[in-house]
């Protein structure tokens, strides 16, 4: 069983083919769209010849992965900088470029930092003391929509909207409901706080008809919420009937249960803080 955080040479730099927008993750702090790379640092300078970039400034860095001193790395940017055909820039540029050495050869592309959005939202107006922590949160919500795209969504045990702001911050199509209508003002003033808008509605899971692709679960536990094992499998029967994938998160075994409602169980990660952990299985 893995981490959900992995470690942190794992987490600290995205490099892609695809432009994935690092703010996304809660854990990724900088992406490399790759567009060349090279087993050596001659090899990548000789394919940048050929590089041109065309209406706008732009600047090259190199990114420190390791031990390179300053000015190594300095010195690879102006290299790298004299080979690109454009105008380069190395106050206010148009266009961040980077050449990085990685896993034993040099690769070089378009440079983005990740904005730290989640963390602003660990400043709600309403907090619940069981709820997921933002940053796990997110992280759930990109296991559960990795390719947002035509995605519709639901939080069925939304709570205070942790997972719903999270999801409506990335352009999610999400809605949720929750059988605790003392809680569902909060929740909409916790959405609306941080300008979105998103559908919150007071509903026992078990009475959802609406079809959709996923749903994110977090199992109630607290000591106001306990919940038989017979409660758990009605929960889960229902969330096969209405969502296509789901992703469970979890502070107890539930597999037989699970697999009991129908489940094909395909993945799963552990979230721990301190000695508390949380178990997310994502399921078909």
């Amino acid at each position: 069983m893995r981490s959900l955080f992995g470690t942190e040479s794992q987490t600290n730099i995205l490099e892609s083919t695809v432009k994935i927008d690092p703010s996304r993750s809660p854990f990724i702090k900088e992406r490399i769209g790759v567009i060349f790379e090279g087993e050596g640092m001659e090899e990548l300078l000789k394919k940048l010849a050929a590089f041109q970039v065309t209406g706008e400034t732009f600047k090259v860095i190199c990114v420190k992965n390791g031990e390179e001193p300053f000015e190594k790395r300095r010195a690879i940017e102006r290299e790298a900088g004299k080979r690109i055909k454009g105008v380069a820039d190395i106050r206010n540029p148009q266009r961040l470029l980077a050449v990085m050495h990685l896993n034993g050869r040099w690769v070089f592309g378009d440079y983005v930092k990740s904005e730290s959005v989640w963390f602003r939202h660990q400043q709600k107006p309403h907090q619940y003391s069981t709820a997921l922590s933002t940053r796990v949160a997110r992280a759930v919500v990109n296991i559960a929509c990795p390719n947002p795209t035509g995605i519709s969504a639901i939080d069925p045990c939304c709570g205070i909207g942790t997972v719903l702001i999270e999801a409506l911050s990335m352009g999610i199509d999400i809605v949720g409901s929750d059988n605790n209508p003392v809680i569902l003002a909060g929740t909409r003033e916790n959405i609306a706080h941080f300008g979105f808008t998103g559908e919150v509605t007071f509903k026992d899971m078990r009475d959802i008809e609406k079809h959709y692709d996923v749903a994110i679960i977090d199992l109630p536990y607290n000591l106001c919420s306990v919940i038989s094992p017979e409660e758990q499998l009605e929960m889960l029967q229902s969330a096969r009937r209405f969502a296509n994938k789901v992703v469970v998160v979890t502070v107890e075994p539930v597999d037989s249960i699970l697999i009991e409602a129908g489940f094909e169980i395909v993945d799963r990660a552990v979230a721990k803080k301190g000695v508390f952990t949380r178990e997310v299985i994502v399921c078909r």
